[in-house]
């Protein structure tokens, strides 16, 4: 496997640098079918990834392929429109690219979401390899994966706007098949509450990089349903999310 080099994720850094305004600290991966949040970014600039050096292209559906970067609220964001997965025949490194390049332009606060069948990192380790001092240590501890304070920052706002939430165990597979139905029913037996084909990687990859990181599943499909006629559409699963 080809390592990347620190240099191509600085040159990358370099270029966004040039192009984005303000020190924006809080970077959202949006997922599939969830890019619309961008559209609610204001005074918005916007970077397609094929514009971007030793950027991938995104080919999965519902993913635009743009970093945006503006306000939200009255926070300077930088926002992905689209992610990259293993499933696309990208490797973990990657697909953990941007988050690292997101690392060099001062960002310490990452928000990832994803649209997921309801129902543990069964993915390739994106960190497999020779370890990269310049953004963490050999083994970064996973304990607290997603940050504790976030989680109740988001639980408060949920609270007082009356939108209900749960928590649970976000399981990633690479895909790009839908599960089976024996697989729906194992992974959550074994504690399992969503499912998908991302995240996992971009999370590993932000806290060795010591960012602070906050998850939201948005449960777009039932993973499995006894009906005869019962199917999984991705195209669905776009609508839903």
């Amino acid at each position: 496997m080809e390592m990347i080099k620190t240099e191509q994720y600085r040159e990358a850094a370099a270029y966004l640098a040039s192009r984005i305004e303000g020190n924006p600290e809080t970077a959202i991966i949006l997922g599939s079918g969830l890019g619309s949040l961008a559209d609610q970014i204001i005074d918005p600039i916007v970077i397609p990834y094929v514009e971007i050096p030793h950027f991938m292209k995104s080919t999965a559906t519902g993913h635009k392929g743009n970093f945006i970067c503006g306000k939200l609220g009255d926070k300077q964001v930088l926002a992905m429109q689209g992610r990259f997965h293993y499933y696309e025949g990208y490797t973990m490194q990657q697909v953990t690219f941007p988050v690292r390049v997101m690392k060099l332009l001062g960002i310490k606060n990452l928000l990832v979401s994803n649209a997921a069948g309801g129902i543990n990192n069964m993915m390739q380790n994106p960190l497999i390899g020779p370890n990269n001092e310049d953004f963490g240590t050999r083994f970064p501890d996973m304990t607290r994966a997603y940050d504790r304070e976030f989680i109740r920052y988001v639980e408060e706002i949920a609270a007082s706007r009356s939108i209900p939430l749960k928590k649970g165990v976000y399981v990633g597979l690479t895909g790009p098949s839908f599960e089976t139905p024996s697989e729906y029913a194992f992974y959550g037996k074994v504690g399992g509450d969503a499912i998908g084909m991302s995240t996992v990687p971009e999370v590993i990859v932000a806290r060795h990089a010591g960012l602070r990181v906050f998850g939201m599943s948005v449960i777009t499909n039932e993973g499995y349903h006894f009906a005869d006629d019962f199917v999984n559409d991705g195209a669905d699963v776009i609508v839903a999310a």
